[in-house]
């Protein structure tokens, strides 16, 4: 099946071929629901992508769906929801209205990549234009295929300093016949502990969360699934509509915790590591893989040990919605590799020059 929409491909391409002609930066932009982490490099024209939208090819069978960049992500959710189907990384909506390309090029997933995956895991291919102009696919349709599946899962993650997404082929998945959340008051390490022992025995945890001395636990399966999880468990789920209500809230970073008048970072860590000075002032979701944290006078001592743990961390919000927080620049060894993929697609740097990769 396909859903209408605009197909505006001839357009784009002749816009990025008059830029690399005339070395002109273009900013490839979507709805802005990211602003607050990218920003444009001075003198470059914006490139609007959201008039290029629409479902090209959905095979709900087959659980793979195409559609173009522009194409916002309410759209393909209610539609999978119609097929009982779903994204399977729960893309973050934050304050806007997120496009597809928007969400595979910052690569950002949701709570349910705990049990499902990031972006990068649903990336089947995409069709796209380089920097000179030229238009390619790469991967394909199908879950099997291999030839190119590398080079697409490339652009998540690029915020397009690599090349105009035009269309992304994704795996879906079937959505769970119920959803239950369990709340424990509990130590974040007898929290870890829990979450360690629940996935070992094949508990079907499809989210988690630690925020305030409370352990936040989703569970997705059948009825019967969940009724012995609840028992393992040992405690009464939280009220459905609550429950829905705090993990869109967390996805999208409207618990209270997000609204502070302070910089955050976010804190990628090994699954189950514990580091108590780090877990007591912020929140953890993914098992303990991602802990976000607002900057203050003891970041700076807590980053070496982020470090020493086989961890990273990265400025996600600034303080203000004036402008995107500066990130670390990348190592030499990642910079080199950087660009030299970047010197194959967009040899005259006319994609928008971001931060996130070290740049000015």
């Amino acid at each position: 099946m396909a859903v209408q929409g605009k197909d505006c491909s001839a357009e784009l391409q002749q816009r990025i071929q008059a830029a690399a002609e005339a070395r002109q930066p273009l900013y490839l932009g979507g709805s802005g629901s990211k602003s607050f982490y990218v920003t444009a490099a001075n003198a470059a024209e914006r490139l609007d992508l959201t008039a290029h939208r629409g479902i090209v090819s959905y095979e709900p069978t087959e659980l793979v769906l195409t559609a173009r960049a522009g194409t916002p992500l309410a759209e393909l959710e209610q539609v999978l929801a119609e097929h009982g189907q779903l994204l399977p990384f729960e893309p973050p909506h934050f304050d806007g209205n997120p496009t597809l390309g928007g969400a595979v090029a910052a690569g950002f997933s949701g709570p349910r990549r705990f049990a499902l995956g990031t972006v990068r895991d649903s990336v089947l291919g995409v069709e796209c234009i380089t920097g000179r102009g030229e238009r390619l696919r790469f991967g394909g349709t199908v879950m099997k295929n291999v030839a190119g599946y590398d080079v697409s899962r490339l652009m998540v993650g690029s915020f397009g300093n690599l090349a105009c997404l035009l269309e992304i082929s994704i795996k879906v998945m079937p959505a769970p016949e119920q959803e239950l959340t369990h709340v424990l008051e509990l130590e974040y390490g007898a929290g870890l502990e829990l979450i360690r022992r629940l996935t070992a025995a094949a508990i079907p945890l499809s989210a988690t969360a630690y925020l305030d001395g409370r352990l936040y636990l989703r569970l997705s399966g059948t009825e019967r699934v969940l009724a012995a999880a609840a028992r393992e468990i040992g405690s009464e789920p939280m009220a459905s509509a609550e429950a829905r209500q705090f993990w869109r809230d967390l996805r999208d970073q409207r618990l209270p915790f997000f609204q502070r008048e302070c910089p955050l970072w976010r804190i990628s860590l090994p699954p189950f590591t514990e580091l108590p000075a780090l877990n007591a002032r912020g929140l953890s979701e993914c098992g303990g893989q991602i802990v976000w944290l607002h900057e203050d006078a003891e970041l700076a001592a807590l980053l070496p040990q982020v470090q020493a743990l086989g961890g990273y961390a990265r400025p996600f919000r600034a303080a203000s919605e004036a402008g995107a927080p500066a990130g670390p620049a990348l190592s030499p060894v990642l910079a080199r590799l950087f660009q030299r993929v970047k010197q194959s697609f967009d040899p005259h740097g006319i994609f928008n020059s971001s931060r996130r990769f070290g740049d000015s």
